[in-house]
């Protein structure tokens, strides 16, 4: 645990693609959660996108109440509530060690490590060659 002006968080990394989330977690008296100075509803506008960021408290500890900020960068905006999913889960396990087990069995704790593959030498894109002509 850090310390910042006399508040204890917990902070987690989390990376999905090109985006990288920086989660750091407060105990607090009820569940607040801002995104790059934004609101979750302002920076996340579809359900789907807001479900994916509460899963790891969902699945996990469903009763703890949680002040958390995120900053976050880079990606698509689907790729960022991903990475935010995975930096809180690993906040939340570094908070409470016994969560492990919840969030392990949920998958949150692993790195989806599937990103754009290079281009290569000769190629249109990483694997789409010139089209072929006879003449």
């Amino acid at each position: 645990m850090a310390t910042t002006k006399d508040k204890q968080y917990t902070e987690g990394v989390g990376k999905r693609k090109e985006s990288v989330a920086r989660v750091r977690i407060t105990p607090a008296g009820k569940n607040t959660l801002s995104v790059n100075d934004k609101s979750l509803d302002e920076y996340f506008p579809t359900e789907e996108l807001k479900k994916i960021v509460h899963e790891p408290i969902e699945k996990s500890a469903p009763g703890e109440k949680f002040s958390v900020s995120v900053k976050v960068s880079g990606g698509g905006i689907h790729s960022q509530a991903e990475a935010v999913r995975h930096g809180f889960s690993r906040a939340l396990l570094s908070f409470d060690g016994e969560l492990r087990k919840s969030l392990k069995k949920s998958g949150l704790l692993t790195r989806d490590a599937r990103i754009k593959e290079r281009r290569k030498f000769g190629k249109k894109k990483a694997r789409k060659s010139p089209q072929w002509s006879k003449r």
